[in-house]
């Protein structure tokens, strides 16, 4: 068999989309917990002389995530170990600046800019993970007996079932060993079918979307609002830079001034600055290519702008305006959930090429 099949470290075709989620539900945890805390004027749990800091159950929550993955199998713990584990990382993350000060201070400032560094590295490794190459032979052959493994304990809808097929495909055109993939192939046709509750669900919430958002125009919209909306915090960064710190001349324009919401902070400008040049990077060439070719990047690509997009205003806003951050952070998941419908379209639809399938 060619390639390594010996490879130490395999990708799980589950992985990028664990990590997302995984990140969807610290940052709402986030939100969230301080909503509820400024609502209830900041309460302190357990009287006394005691306070039971909520990161203590969020260091509790990602000590059962892990517990579960060990403990059991198949889709239902690996969703589990998602939940609690982002849920549990955001009640953690919320405390981040109680631990970098010495005076533990919850309403630190750079707090919200340590939790984007932190989010949306974590969110880029996992796409550069994801997409540095095509899936080798172990990972083909590990991801599709991944699956059949599943299929054999609870079952297989269609989907998964395919997924599998394109995985085995892959690996037989590489010169994986044919006696082993028919070994995977008897353990796929031994399981039975079962209904796809993801995309059940997936369907029962798209059915409660009006149907003039599923139109192909809205990624048109969305897309080239992001594009415009990055473009223009770069140009405002820039100007912000330019105009108040130096002229042309090398002299300090004291005398000059123009008022940027977003120049309260500096750190926070720095971080929407190399937030719009990520973001922009990641738009504009999806938006020029998406009509060109008939490929899965160019949406995926506005997936992960959205992403940061997301994360980086939600934070940043937050960390200036308060609950401002919700604002940015709708039109985000709005923009998020627009594209990700539309990509999910794609990849449920049968195409020719399959070897373009990534983990």
């Amino acid at each position: 068999m060619s390639g390594r099949a010996n490879a130490v470290v395999i990708r799980s075709i589950y992985g990028t989309a664990a990590v997302e989620w995984f990140l969807i539900f610290a940052i709402a945890t986030i939100l969230l917990t301080r909503l509820y805390l400024q609502l209830a004027g900041y309460p302190q749990v357990g009287g006394g002389t005691l306070h039971i800091a909520h990161a203590l159950w969020g260091g509790a929550l990602m000590m059962l995530a892990l517990i579960v993955g060990w403990l059991f199998l198949g889709p239902a713990t690996r969703v589990a170990s998602i939940v609690m584990g982002g849920i549990g990382f955001g009640l953690f993350l919320d405390e981040i600046g109680k631990f970098v000060t010495k005076d533990n201070d919850y309403f630190y400032g750079p707090s919200a800019e340590i939790m984007y560094i932190l989010v949306v590295a974590v969110l880029l490794l996992s796409r550069i993970v994801r997409d540095v190459k095509k899936p080798t032979v172990a990972e083909a052959m590990a991801n599709a007996a991944t699956i059949a493994a599943d299929g054999v304990s609870h079952g297989l809808p269609r989907r998964r079932r395919r997924q599998a097929d394109e995985f085995l495909a892959i690996a037989a055109d590489r010169g994986a060993d044919p006696i082993v993939i028919e070994h995977i192939r008897g353990l796929l046709a031994a399981s039975r079918d079962t209904p796809d509750r993801l995309m059940r669900l997936r369907d029962r919430a798209t059915g409660l979307i009006p149907q003039s958002f599923r139109s192909p125009r809205w990624v048109a919209v969305v897309g080239w609002l992001i594009v415009i909306t990055s473009a223009a915090t770069l140009i405002v960064g820039v100007l912000a830079v330019v105009v108040n710190d130096r002229d042309m001349d090398g002299q300090v324009m004291d005398d000059i001034e123009f008022y940027f919401e977003i120049s309260r902070n500096a750190t926070a400008s720095w971080i929407l600055f190399v937030s719009s040049v990520v973001t922009l990077a990641l738009s504009l060439p999806a938006m020029i290519a998406r009509r060109r070719a008939d490929r899965l990047w160019p949406l995926r690509s506005l997936r992960l702008a959205a992403l940061v997009f997301t994360v980086s205003n939600a934070l940043v806003d937050f960390a200036l305006d308060g609950f401002g951050a919700l604002v940015n952070l709708a039109i985000g998941l709005f923009s998020l959930a627009i594209i990700s419908y539309h990509l999910g379209e794609q990849v449920t639809t049968p195409r020719p090429d399959t070897h373009g399938l990534r983990v």
